[in-house]
């Protein structure tokens, strides 16, 4: 049983990072479609929990689906160590 969770999780993420390596990542000067529009106003907290957990290795993703971001969502969950509120606000900033 545990082997067979490894493996699908596994898999999981191996499909994730082709998926993401196929597309080219912004340079980090430009603004991703989900940046706030004003570097003054107060970020929403689920881009704030985005940039912390996740900014350091990914880009925003422009174009999975609600459910994609979710699956990807929760098995880096368990990669990143993820507390439930930083899962819930990240899904709720990617999947809106």
């Amino acid at each position: 049983m545990k082997a067979v969770l490894v493996s699908v999780l596994g898999i999981s993420v191996l499909a994730c990072g082709v998926h993401l390596a196929a597309k080219p990542q912004a340079a980090n000067n430009q603004k991703t479609p989900k940046a706030s529009a004003s570097s003054s106003a107060p970020a929403d907290p689920g881009e704030v929990r985005f940039k912390q957990n996740c900014g350091r290795c990914h880009n925003p993703p422009d174009s999975l689906s609600p459910r994609e971001v979710k699956a990807v969502v929760q098995h880096m969950r368990v990669r990143a160590m993820l507390s439930a509120e930083d899962e819930r606000l990240i899904l709720k900033y990617l999947a809106p």
